[in-house]
């Protein structure tokens, strides 16, 4: 992975977007205990491990959407050295809007990843396994990587913002059935979104040029999307920049081409297709506003609806990835 050297006022940051370890002596879990069996031995065995290390461990286990936001913004940095994300790619994010409260205010809490979703797409994206000495490893020895998150009309976003298929796909998911078959559950209602979803269209204006019109675009920020597919390939966490992938034919021949493409890794080839970069995106859509306008998933979840501004957060966030 390519990392390169940002914003180093920082004599501790080095090369790789690295700095120097963090003593990691208490630590605040956020667990979404939907995440039963095998993930759930998972968080137990991670813990058992950090206490053996000599760490006090603090679990608050959500009971609700925006639990995991609420626990992070409240956490305090002179009393955690730092927060612990335990579960999908949606709890994550909320983690990290919560986090943005103490980023923004210059006092940031590092996350550390405890990967227990459907795709776990960050922890790709950094690095990390699912064997929980590993992960207890990596948290333990408090190495942090500085990451640049993205906004979303204020709500943030570390992965990816998308607007056409995936959006929809992500918002009409049955929550009880990705919980009974995982990544299948998304296979499902693209299929059902590709016989169903009128076609729509969507202008997109990158920084200050002429709007363009598409069928569907993803903001990257990863180069990994959905698991271990590839939308935009040199996309960075640690890089300034957005990198804006562009589907321009519409139709449900070429929405089901652009799935074949992203899951065949042949996306590259589709002549059409264009992944740009850019500071600040704009994506306006069809009539509609508030409920009634089209979704923007951010890392797996619905964060907004059109119209969405995407740009860079002013800040970093550390991240334990070992």
């Amino acid at each position: 992975m390519r990392d390169t050297v940002l914003m180093n006022e920082d004599p501790t940051i080095d090369a790789g977007g690295r700095d120097a370890a963090l003593d990691v002596r208490r630590l605040l879990v956020i667990h979404n205990p939907t995440a039963g069996g095998r993930r759930a031995r998972r968080l137990r065995a991670v813990v058992s491990r950090l206490e053996a290390r000599g760490v006090n461990v603090t679990v608050r286990p959500t009971g609700k959407r925006g639990d995991a936001e609420a626990f992070a913004r409240e956490a305090d940095p002179g009393s955690v050295n730092a927060v612990i994300a335990a579960g999908g790619d949606g709890t994550i994010n909320e983690v990290i809007n919560g986090l943005a409260v103490h980023a923004e205010a210059g006092r940031p809490l590092p996350l550390g990843i405890v990967p227990m979703g459907t795709a776990n797409v960050l922890a790709a994206e950094l690095g990390l396994t699912t064997d929980p000495e590993r992960i207890a490893a990596a948290i333990a020895d408090g190495r942090r990587t500085m990451i640049w998150p993205a906004l979303a009309n204020g709500r943030v976003f570390s992965l990816m913002a998308g607007v056409g298929l995936d959006a929809r796909v992500v918002e009409r998911v049955d929550p009880r059935v990705k919980r009974l078959i995982g990544k299948g559950a998304y296979v499902a209602e693209t299929l059902v979104q590709l016989a169903t979803r009128p076609d729509h269209r969507y202008r997109v204006t990158l920084d200050d040029g002429p709007p363009q019109e598409v069928a569907s675009v993803i903001v990257a920020k990863g180069h990994f999307y959905g698991g271990r597919f590839i939308c935009a390939p040199d996309a960075r966490l640690t890089e300034p920049v957005l990198h804006v992938c562009l589907f321009p034919r519409g139709g449900r021949l070429n929405a089901l081409r652009y799935v074949w493409g992203v899951t065949a890794g042949r996306l590259a080839r589709f002549p059409e297709y264009r992944v740009v970069t850019a500071k600040r995106v704009r994506i306006d859509g069809p009539a509609g506003d508030g409920l009634f306008a089209d979704a923007v998933q951010g890392d797996g979840d619905v964060l907004a609806r059109l119209p969405v501004e995407i740009t860079l957060a002013g800040w970093r966030l550390p991240v334990l990835a070992g």
